[in-house]
């Protein structure tokens, strides 16, 4: 048995909106008009909220058991800015 599948039953399931963000969040570019836009139809919600709520989200074990893949990938994403954001406030630059 993998180890994402252990994970998988292990893990409560996402709650619906959460399963919802995540789901917008591999598709996004597909839809007509902005992200953010979209963002705010779908969800009711401003960009830096959804982006709020989509931070926390990809840091629970319920994420990665929906989506091993996204969630690393948002999670790697995320990393990266946060180096370069860092190495920028100290002067350096980053080589990705």
């Amino acid at each position: 048995m993998s180890d994402s599948a252990a994970l998988a039953r292990s893990v409560p399931p996402l709650s619906e909106r959460a399963a919802a963000i995540l789901d917008f969040e591999k598709q996004w570019w597909s839809f007509a008009g902005t992200k953010e836009a979209e963002i705010r139809e779908r969800f009711d919600l401003s960009a830096p909220r959804y982006y709020q709520l989509l931070n926390d989200l990809i840091d629970t074990e319920e994420a990665l058991a929906h989506d091993p893949l996204l969630v690393k990938r948002l999670r790697r994403q995320r990393a990266t800015r946060q180096r370069e954001r860092s190495a920028k406030r100290l002067g350096f630059t980053v080589k990705v």
